[in-house]
């Protein structure tokens, strides 16, 4: 991505309409009640040169907005330099009034790009400059991009993490920050401390999707999970988690995610280890992953046809009666949804019990086990 940007006059006619909000402007009150501590670029001699360009709505606009005078000065400027293609410290200058009115206008970002090359600019100060805007205004893409590629020219990600985590400390689950780490850790190769940082992250805040998610993203790249320790250690800091928090989603996710390429049912003592967190720290997210376990036990072993048959009842029963007590318990706003998934094991595999057959599953009150559960 390294390289002068170029500009493209094809966008002429648009670059406003992308992003018509207008940012909070830090000149904006003081204008408003003494106009003479702004200049308008219409009435400075060294703009006279310049044709502004106002934007084009076309004839019949449906919804015109309503710019202040402020705006339509700046930007009906900024647009003539853009027609004439003008790469020049003034240029540069009405970039950053362009960039204080809307910040997520990304045609000012490329063009301020276009001009840091052309001037030879001091890239520091740039960081600086997009430090500044950054803290102000951490969830614009325009922001964390322009970084990117100040960052790439340089060719330093030496301030980078410490940036980003102070970002983080801000917002936990900052999508545009976590983005922004995955590709300077991935371009620069800065994995060394990453999964200590995670988890002190998750110490803070087991909840934190975005923490897991980089747990994942970060042993993905580096170990993999094919080793067994590996793959070991993460399990048993898992069900480490969950014990602190049994109601969080997150964490089980996670769970998962690392043992789908392999099959729920493929860890050796991971069921029974989850079972007997059943007795103590039970939530719907634990019996939903128990209900997967014995899905993928049934699919398993009647891909390979080696279960035998009393085997097979006794998992498909257990797998509809974790249906039944979410159905009718646990998750009961996706009551419809486990009735469904048990009518489909039933379906596919038979019922564990001739009897049972007599009754609407969906109607049911459940086996006994789960009706001695619920009482």
């Amino acid at each position: 991505m390294s390289g002068v940007e170029m500009s493209d006059n094809s966008l002429d006619n648009r670059q406003d309409r992308e992003f018509d909000v207008e940012a909070d402007d830090p000149l904006g009150d003081a204008y408003f009640s003494d106009p003479s501590q702004y200049s308008f670029y219409r009435d400075r001699k060294e703009w006279a040169d310049l044709d502004p360009v106002p934007q084009d709505d076309g004839p019949n606009p449906v919804v015109k907005i309503a710019y202040s005078e402020k705006f339509s000065d700046v930007y009906d400027y900024f647009r003539a330099l853009l027609k004439n293609d003008e790469k020049s410290e003034r240029a540069f200058a009405l970039t950053a009034d362009a960039i204080d009115l809307n910040a997520a206008n990304y045609t000012v970002w490329h063009y301020r790009r276009v001009l840091l090359q052309a001037l030879s600019k001091d890239l520091r100060e740039e960081m600086k400059y997009i430090t500044a805007i950054i803290e102000e205004q951490p969830k614009n893409y325009q922001v964390w991009h322009h970084r990117r590629m100040v960052i790439e020219w340089l060719n330093d990600p030496s301030e980078e993490l410490d940036f980003i985590a102070l970002i983080l400390s801000q917002d936990a689950k900052n999508y545009h920050a976590w983005q922004h780490r995955q590709w300077v850790i991935q371009e620069y190769k800065l994995w060394d401390k990453e999964l200590e940082y995670v988890e002190t992250l998750l110490e803070e805040d087991v909840r934190n999707n975005s923490a897991w998610n980089q747990r994942h993203f970060v042993i993905s790249h580096t170990t993999g999970f094919s080793d067994p320790a590996v793959l070991e250690r993460e399990i048993q800091y898992c069900l480490t988690q969950i014990r602190k928090a049994p109601h969080n989603e997150s964490v089980w996710n996670y769970l998962k995610g690392i043992l789908q390429d392999r099959g729920l049912s493929s860890q050796p003592g991971l069921l029974e280890k989850v079972l007997e967190m059943k007795e103590t720290h039970c939530s719907s997210y634990l019996l939903a992953f128990l209900f997967d376990c014995y899905e993928d036990i049934l699919e398993n072993n009647d891909q390979k046809e080696n279960m035998e048959a009393e085997d097979q009842k006794e998992t498909l029963r257990k797998a509809l009666e974790i249906c039944e007590l979410l159905a009718l318990k646990k998750d009961t706003i996706r009551k419809e949804y486990w009735q469904f998934l048990k009518r489909s094991l039933k379906s596919k595999y038979g019922s564990p019990d001739p009897t049972d057959d007599a009754t609407d599953p969906s109607d049911a009150a459940g086996p006994a086990s789960v009706q001695q559960e619920m009482s």
